[in-house]
Protein backbone atom coordinates (compact mmCIF):
# COMPACT_ATOMS: atom_id res chain seq x y z
CA UNK A 1 0.00 0.00 0.00
CA UNK A 2 1.24 3.58 -0.77
CA UNK A 3 -0.07 6.55 -0.54
CA UNK A 4 0.74 9.98 -2.47
CA UNK A 5 2.44 12.72 0.45
CA UNK A 6 4.48 15.74 0.38
CA UNK A 7 7.90 14.87 1.36
CA UNK A 8 8.88 18.25 2.60
CA UNK A 9 5.38 17.92 5.14
CA UNK A 10 5.97 14.65 6.07
CA UNK A 11 9.99 15.59 7.24
CA UNK A 12 8.08 18.72 9.29
CA UNK A 13 5.52 15.98 10.61
CA UNK A 14 8.21 13.92 11.82
CA UNK A 15 10.75 16.97 13.19
CA UNK A 16 7.39 18.13 15.07
CA UNK A 17 6.81 14.75 16.83
CA UNK A 18 3.48 13.95 15.01
CA UNK A 19 2.36 10.51 15.61
CA UNK A 20 1.45 8.28 12.91
CA UNK A 21 -1.26 7.33 14.31
CA UNK A 22 -3.24 10.94 14.34
CA UNK A 23 -6.24 11.23 12.50
CA UNK A 24 -5.96 10.98 9.09
CA UNK A 25 -2.57 9.55 9.42
CA UNK A 26 -1.27 6.40 7.62
CA UNK A 27 -3.00 3.89 9.88
CA UNK A 28 -6.09 5.07 8.51
CA UNK A 29 -5.41 3.97 5.84
CA UNK A 30 -3.56 0.82 6.55
CA UNK A 31 -6.78 -0.46 8.57
CA UNK A 32 -8.43 0.06 5.48
CA UNK A 33 -6.94 -2.39 3.08
CA UNK A 34 -6.25 -4.51 5.91
CA UNK A 35 -10.28 -4.55 6.46
CA UNK A 36 -11.13 -5.08 2.86
CA UNK A 37 -8.66 -8.33 2.74
CA UNK A 38 -10.50 -9.65 5.41
CA UNK A 39 -14.14 -8.94 3.72
CA UNK A 40 -12.31 -10.53 0.73
CA UNK A 41 -11.24 -13.42 2.52
CA UNK A 42 -15.09 -13.58 3.91
CA UNK A 43 -16.55 -13.49 0.14
CA UNK A 44 -13.92 -16.59 -0.73
CA UNK A 45 -15.39 -18.68 2.05
CA UNK A 46 -19.08 -17.56 1.21
CA UNK A 47 -18.85 -18.18 -2.65
CA UNK A 48 -17.18 -21.31 -2.14
CA UNK A 49 -20.25 -23.22 -0.52
CA UNK A 50 -21.35 -22.45 -3.79
CA UNK A 51 -19.36 -22.08 -6.37
CA UNK A 52 -21.57 -23.14 -9.60
CA UNK A 53 -24.36 -20.95 -9.43
CA UNK A 54 -22.69 -17.58 -7.53
CA UNK A 55 -19.60 -15.31 -8.40
CA UNK A 56 -18.44 -12.25 -7.09
CA UNK A 57 -20.20 -9.07 -8.70
CA UNK A 58 -17.92 -5.99 -7.63
CA UNK A 59 -18.22 -3.82 -4.90
CA UNK A 60 -19.85 -1.28 -2.54
CA UNK A 61 -18.49 1.60 -1.46
CA UNK A 62 -19.66 3.49 2.48
CA UNK A 63 -17.84 5.94 4.83
CA UNK A 64 -16.54 4.49 7.75
CA UNK A 65 -15.69 6.16 11.53
CA UNK A 66 -12.33 5.01 13.02
CA UNK A 67 -10.77 6.10 16.00
CA UNK A 68 -8.26 7.65 13.37
CA UNK A 69 -10.35 9.33 10.85
CA UNK A 70 -12.78 7.94 8.36
CA UNK A 71 -12.17 6.26 5.00
CA UNK A 72 -14.20 4.81 2.06
CA UNK A 73 -14.60 1.20 2.62
CA UNK A 74 -14.82 -1.15 -0.86
CA UNK A 75 -16.68 -4.41 0.51
CA UNK A 76 -17.52 -7.21 -1.96
CA UNK A 77 -20.41 -8.19 -3.68
CA UNK A 78 -21.45 -11.78 -4.74
CA UNK A 79 -24.37 -11.80 -8.12
CA UNK A 80 -26.84 -13.76 -6.02
CA UNK A 81 -26.99 -10.69 -2.77
CA UNK A 82 -26.74 -13.85 0.03
CA UNK A 83 -23.43 -12.73 0.87
CA UNK A 84 -23.61 -11.20 4.69
CA UNK A 85 -20.08 -10.11 5.84
CA UNK A 86 -19.60 -10.15 9.76
CA UNK A 87 -16.43 -8.28 10.52
CA UNK A 88 -18.12 -4.75 9.26
CA UNK A 89 -21.74 -5.53 8.37
CA UNK A 90 -23.39 -4.02 5.88
CA UNK A 91 -25.40 -1.11 7.99
CA UNK A 92 -22.29 -0.59 10.08
CA UNK A 93 -20.83 2.94 9.46
CA UNK A 94 -18.39 2.98 12.76
CA UNK A 95 -15.36 0.44 13.31
CA UNK A 96 -15.19 -0.15 16.99
CA UNK A 97 -11.47 0.74 18.61
CA UNK A 98 -11.40 -2.72 19.88
CA UNK A 99 -12.10 -4.25 16.33
CA UNK A 100 -8.92 -1.86 15.07
CA UNK A 101 -6.72 -3.11 17.40
CA UNK A 102 -7.77 -6.77 16.47
CA UNK A 103 -7.54 -6.12 13.02
CA UNK A 104 -3.97 -4.70 13.24
CA UNK A 105 -2.58 -7.23 15.75
CA UNK A 106 -3.88 -9.89 12.79
CA UNK A 107 -1.25 -8.72 10.10
CA UNK A 108 1.23 -7.93 13.08
CA UNK A 109 1.28 -11.79 14.39
CA UNK A 110 3.67 -14.87 13.51
CA UNK A 111 3.46 -17.44 11.45
CA UNK A 112 1.59 -19.70 13.50
CA UNK A 113 -1.60 -20.89 11.44
CA UNK A 114 -3.09 -21.96 15.02
CA UNK A 115 -2.28 -19.07 16.27
CA UNK A 116 -4.04 -16.80 13.25
CA UNK A 117 -7.29 -19.12 13.51
CA UNK A 118 -7.41 -18.56 17.30
CA UNK A 119 -7.21 -14.53 16.63
CA UNK A 120 -9.92 -14.94 14.19
CA UNK A 121 -12.21 -16.91 16.39
CA UNK A 122 -11.53 -14.20 18.59
CA UNK A 123 -12.96 -11.23 16.17
CA UNK A 124 -15.81 -13.03 15.31
CA UNK A 125 -16.61 -14.92 17.94
CA UNK A 126 -19.84 -16.95 18.24
CA UNK A 127 -21.34 -14.82 15.33
CA UNK A 128 -19.18 -16.88 12.64
CA UNK A 129 -18.67 -21.09 12.65
CA UNK A 130 -15.94 -22.63 13.20
CA UNK A 131 -15.70 -23.81 9.68
CA UNK A 132 -16.31 -20.32 8.25
CA UNK A 133 -13.87 -19.20 11.03
CA UNK A 134 -11.32 -22.09 9.33
CA UNK A 135 -11.97 -21.47 5.89
CA UNK A 136 -11.40 -17.41 6.35
CA UNK A 137 -8.14 -18.34 8.02
CA UNK A 138 -7.01 -20.42 5.25
CA UNK A 139 -7.74 -17.69 2.91
CA UNK A 140 -6.15 -15.05 4.96
CA UNK A 141 -2.89 -17.15 5.41
CA UNK A 142 -1.25 -16.17 1.83
CA UNK A 143 -2.38 -13.11 1.97
CA UNK A 144 -0.61 -12.56 5.23
CA UNK A 145 2.50 -14.12 3.80
CA UNK A 146 2.65 -11.80 1.12
CA UNK A 147 2.26 -8.56 2.96
CA UNK A 148 4.83 -9.61 5.52
CA UNK A 149 7.27 -11.09 3.18
CA UNK A 150 6.89 -8.17 0.46
CA UNK A 151 10.18 -6.75 -1.13
CA UNK A 152 10.79 -3.11 -0.17
CA UNK A 153 13.11 -0.39 -1.70
CA UNK A 154 16.86 0.12 -1.27
CA UNK A 155 16.67 3.42 0.45
CA UNK A 156 14.05 5.43 2.50
CA UNK A 157 15.22 9.09 3.16
CA UNK A 158 12.91 8.73 6.11
CA UNK A 159 11.83 5.66 8.18
CA UNK A 160 9.70 6.35 11.03
CA UNK A 161 8.47 4.23 14.70
CA UNK A 162 6.09 4.22 16.05
CA UNK A 163 3.18 2.69 18.43
CA UNK A 164 -0.12 2.34 20.07
CA UNK A 165 -0.01 1.26 23.28
CA UNK A 166 -3.18 -0.70 25.43
CA UNK A 167 -4.54 -3.19 27.55
CA UNK A 168 -5.58 -6.82 26.20
CA UNK A 169 -6.42 -9.81 28.87
CA UNK A 170 -4.28 -13.00 28.93
CA UNK A 171 -5.36 -16.31 30.54
CA UNK A 172 -7.76 -13.62 32.61
CA UNK A 173 -4.83 -11.11 33.77
CA UNK A 174 -4.65 -7.48 32.04
CA UNK A 175 -1.03 -6.88 30.31
CA UNK A 176 0.43 -4.19 28.39
CA UNK A 177 0.89 -4.51 24.77
CA UNK A 178 1.95 -2.51 21.91
CA UNK A 179 1.70 -2.41 18.17
CA UNK A 180 4.92 -1.02 16.65
CA UNK A 181 4.46 0.65 13.17
CA UNK A 182 7.58 1.04 11.23
CA UNK A 183 6.70 3.60 8.38
CA UNK A 184 8.68 4.12 5.04
CA UNK A 185 9.33 7.25 3.24
CA UNK A 186 10.81 6.76 -0.65
CA UNK A 187 12.80 9.00 -2.31
CA UNK A 188 9.25 9.62 -4.50
CA UNK A 189 8.22 11.15 -1.09
CA UNK A 190 5.31 8.19 -1.04
CA UNK A 191 4.87 6.74 2.37
CA UNK A 192 4.21 3.01 3.31
CA UNK A 193 4.10 0.64 6.10
CA UNK A 194 7.16 -1.38 6.47
CA UNK A 195 6.04 -3.62 8.88
CA UNK A 196 3.79 -4.23 12.07
CA UNK A 197 4.66 -5.66 15.20
CA UNK A 198 3.56 -6.89 18.35
CA UNK A 199 5.57 -7.12 21.39
CA UNK A 200 5.06 -6.23 25.63
CA UNK A 201 8.07 -3.62 25.44
CA UNK A 202 10.96 -2.29 23.20
CA UNK A 203 14.23 -2.24 23.87
CA UNK A 204 17.59 -2.55 21.77
CA UNK A 205 17.37 -6.17 21.22
CA UNK A 206 13.48 -5.75 20.00
CA UNK A 207 14.57 -2.94 17.34
CA UNK A 208 17.47 -4.79 16.07
CA UNK A 209 15.39 -7.65 14.78
CA UNK A 210 13.03 -5.26 13.35
CA UNK A 211 15.87 -3.41 11.08
CA UNK A 212 17.81 -6.78 10.98
CA UNK A 213 14.15 -7.99 8.94
CA UNK A 214 13.93 -4.71 7.12
CA UNK A 215 17.24 -5.39 5.94
CA UNK A 216 16.87 -8.80 4.79
CA UNK A 217 13.46 -7.43 2.58
CA UNK A 218 16.17 -5.06 0.90
CA UNK A 219 16.21 -2.07 2.51
CA UNK A 220 19.91 -0.53 2.44
CA UNK A 221 19.73 2.80 3.83
CA UNK A 222 18.09 5.55 5.08
CA UNK A 223 18.66 9.28 6.01
CA UNK A 224 16.98 9.67 8.84
CA UNK A 225 15.87 6.97 11.56
CA UNK A 226 13.52 8.28 14.25
CA UNK A 227 12.06 6.35 16.99
CA UNK A 228 8.75 8.70 18.87
CA UNK A 229 8.29 8.72 22.14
Amino acid sequence: MKIEIDLEEFANQVKSGKSVTAKGGVLNDLVKQLTEMTLQAELESHLAKDLERNRKNGYTSKTMKTEHGTFELNTPRDRNGSFEPQIVKKNQTHMSDEIEKKILSLFSLGNSYAQIRDHIEEIYGVSFSKPAITAVTDKLIPMLQEWKQRPLESIYPFIYLDAIHYKVKEEGVYISKAFYTVLGVNLEGKKEILGLYLNESEGAKFWLQVLTYLQNRGVEDALLLQLMD
